[in-house]
């Protein structure tokens, strides 16, 4: 085996960190001679140094050990535990003494490496679609520092793998097969007022494509945001106007550097120049800078020169200083709840891809999007049929409604400006994921083009969510059955908010898409402490006073979702059925009925358009039929409730300079002939991008999408006015979205197995 794949192997089957499972396979030899007596350490310090927790019933008096999805109980001076669900003999009982719990020095290594676990599994054969490891980024790297295009402090913002061609990846997972052909890894290089994209061929080490855009702006990076404090910080006028606002002490400033959009020179920034807007907090001491705005100063910094050009002030604003700490405890104690899993888990994970019950996908992390699914597959009947091919958040916008000097250029494009994949946020077991999430780390190159690992990056567990249906006859007994998703859950931190995002997979075919908004909101500072102070009125026209004199501004979080949709093959067409109202033509009383009108959209542009929920809207195959004669299909739901206001389109008029550089927000749902460069809706580049580059120019020429190789672009958001309950940090709100099979499945798909006995039955009795 080679070191890397040990390496992979420690980290995946045993779920630790590497010295501690390096210890646990037998790397470090630590064999008792016959006879020797035990040597014994305190139970909860040995297992929290492999990573494990420990919890104990005390009802039961039995210890629960867990480690990612290896769950062991275990109860004192027995030499049988169960390795999740399944007894293994340990050769030293758990122990109770003196009011000490102790185990053996082996007892870790015989639970974790007992082979009991099977939700990790060793990967015979390598999915397409599998990310770049530790060493082709480092590989990558050295293949562009030894090559003739090498300068010094090279700025990445992307290296990732291109992707083989769809038929090719689709292909080799139907039918478990090696792709044999070289992987090539994808960069993008930031340089001055110019971008570099290229190619490196892992297989020879060689860079195969080398081209230099121009007067182009890419995302900001982490250097950019970590310059951005000193250089502001040290700027003699900014220090002026902290003065003036009673800020003496500029070591106790916060700077957020903020993309400024582009206005077409109306706020006096040619679109060449590389810059930042800058706002700034005071740290108080209380954890919170964000509830200590400077209202109406803004600095901006020229990234190319490292220096600020020019600062922008408004009327002085007192800042409101009062400690407003999030690190509390919280106002309700909660009894424990333990969620086990006692014969293991219901899903296995092989390699990058997940299967469970019926489904099969392949899950990985992009750098700007986050977390991607691809190969996504329903096993019907035994036949493993297509549903997704790819699905990905494709992109973003948080516009603001304040005209106010620090406010108006608020409209950012989080993923498309500053990588929502990179600012990736680890997931805490047991808070941000139930007690029985499996995570996993992912690794990502870093701005200097290094590898780096961001630990506990997805979450995937199984939840019960309700009964899957239910249905009792008078006198006869009860049939119903429950109901289990399974939740691949990512969080991003882009500066004050966190976004969460759920995809949820539910055994009768449905698909869910559920974004979460947390973290603390973006205030400004304001005169007013209560409503019935003189400017309260004026203070609280683009928001809502949610503390003395701080005003929460009304704004929008605006999701799209790039779904690339392969309904039973890639064939497909974009279908509208409209329930209606009719006239009765035939006999009796009623004077109406119900039926429905169904059209097929030809053309992209006619399939853009503003969620109507009365309109049941389609994803078919056409070609392919269920039992009845019903084209397969699935349903598309870009909003499916929420618990924030929806936001029916971006809250701006027409001529607004935000409508000239996308136009994803305002429609919900988007259909495009698939094209492999058409990946985000906002466009490749988007900072300080003056025209749309992207849905708009998609559909611009109106191709035909009948019976084509399609992509949804679903848009889903909400309109945010703030509330007190929201301060000083805001319970997760969520907005659903739903992918629902229609005449994809012959019948219940979660009834399909006792349908396929009585078939059996059927057929033998003939």
């Amino acid at each position: 085996m080679k070191h890397n794949q040990i390496t992979q192997s420690l980290k995946k089957l045993a779920g630790l960190n590497f010295f501690a499972a390096a210890a646990i396979m037998g790397f470090s030899q630590q064999v008792l001679a016959h006879g020797q007596a035990a040597e014994m350490v305190p139970l909860y310090q040995n297992m929290s140094d492999f990573g494990a927790e420990v919890k104990k019933d005390d009802f039961t008096n039995t210890y629960t050990i867990s480690k990612g999805s290896v769950v062991v109980r275990a109860k004192p001076n027995s030499d049988t535990v169960l390795v999740n669900g399944k007894p293994l003999k340990v050769s030293v009982p758990l122990v109770e003494k003196n009011g000490k719990v102790e185990v053996s020095k082996e007892f870790a290594a015989e639970i974790f490496q007992s082979g009991l676990d099977q939700t990790f599994k060793v990967e015979a054969t390598a999915h397409p679609l599998n990310g770049l490891n530790t060493q082709e980024i480092t590989k990558t790297y050295e293949a562009i520092s030894q090559s003739e295009h090498a300068y010094s402090n090279m700025r990445f913002s992307e290296i990732k793998l291109r992707d083989p061609a769809k038929e090719k990846v689709w292909d080799a997972f139907i039918n478990h097969k090696a792709l044999n052909e070289d992987r090539i890894a994808e960069f993008t290089l930031l340089k001055g007022k110019s971008v570099i994209e290229g190619a490196v061929n892992l297989k020879t080490g060689k860079v195969i494509q080398w081209n230099v855009l121009e007067n182009t702006h890419g995302m900001v990076l982490y250097d950019d945001m970590m310059a951005v404090q000193d250089i502001v910080t040290k700027d003699k006028n900014y220090i002026k106007a902290l003065a003036k606002r009673g800020v003496k002490d500029p070591s106790k400033i916060v700077t957020t550097p903020l993309t400024v959009g582009y206005f077409g020179g109306k706020d006096g920034l040619s679109q060449e120049l590389n810059v930042l807007k800058v706002v700034s907090y005071v740290n108080v001491g209380d954890g919170n800078h964000w509830a200590h705005p400077i209202e109406n100063l803004v600095a901006v910094v020229d990234l190319d020169s490292k220096k600020v050009i020019k600062i922008e002030e408004g009327s002085i604003i007192p800042v409101p200083m009062t400690p407003r700490p999030i690190d509390t405890k919280s106002a309700f104690e909660h009894k424990p709840l333990n969620i086990v899993e006692p014969e293991g888990k219901n899903f296995s994970i092989t390699g990058q891809t997940v299967h469970w019950g019926p489904w099969c996908f392949h899950v990985g992390l992009d750098s700007r999007v986050g977390v991607k699914l691809s190969t996504v597959t329903y096993k019907d009947k035994g036949v493993k049929r297509k549903v997704m091919y790819e699905g990905n958040l494709g992109g973003m916008v948080v516009p603001y409604g304040d005209p106010d000097i620090g406010w108006y250029f608020k409209s950012y494009l989080d993923s498309g400006e500053y990588g929502m994949g990179t600012l990736t946020s680890p997931i805490e077991k047991g808070i941000d994921a139930p007690d029985n999430a499996v995570l996993l780390d992912a690794v990502l190159a870093d701005y200097t083009g290094q590898p780096r690992i961001i630990p506990n990056a997805i979450a995937i567990f199984e939840r019960y969510a309700g009964p899957e249906y239910k249905h009792q006859e008078m006198d006869q007994a009860n049939v119903s059955a429950e109901r289990r998703e399974l939740v691949v859950r990512w969080i991003s931190t882009v500066g004050n908010y966190d976004y969460m995002f759920d995809w949820v997979f539910n055994s009768n075919g449905i698909v869910a898409i559920n974004a979460g908004a947390t973290g603390i909101e973006a205030v400004k500072g304001v005169k007013a402490r209560t409503m019935h102070d003189a400017t309260a009125k004026e203070d609280t026209r683009y928001g809502t006073l949610i503390d003395h004199n701080i005003v929460g501004t009304t704004h929008q979080h605006i999701y799209n979702f790039r779904l690339d949709m392969d309904i039973d093959g890639e064939e497909n067409s974009f279908i509208e059925i409209d329930p209606v109202i009719a006239k009765n033509t035939r006999s009796g009383p009623r004077t109406s009925t119900m039926e429905v009108e169904e059209r097929t959209v030809k053309t992209e542009q006619d399939a853009a358009q503003k969620f109507d929920p009365s309109t049941i809207r389609l994803l078919s195959n056409t070609n392919k039929e269920n039992r009845m004669g019903n084209p397969v299909s699935y349903q598309i739901i870009p909003y499916a409730g929420g618990t924030h206001p929806i936001a029916k389109g971006a809250n701006f008029s027409p001529d607004e300079w935000l409508f000239k550089r996308l136009n994803f927000m305002d429609k919900q749902i988007w259909v495009t002939k698939r094209d492999a460069n058409e990946l985000f809706p906002e466009g490749k580049y988007t900072n300080r991008s003056k025209e749309d580059t992207g849905l708009g120019q998609f559909v611009a020429n109106n191709d035909n999408i009948e019976n084509k190789d399609l992509v949804v672009w679903m848009t889903t958001g909400t309109t945010h006015v703030a509330r007190a309950e929201e301060w000083p940090i805001m319970p997760t709100e969520w907005v659903y979205t739903m992918l629902k099979p229609w005449n994809y499945f012959d019948s219940t798909p979660t009834l399909q197995a006792d349908e396929l006995k009585q078939d059996k039955k059927s057929k033998s009795k003939k």
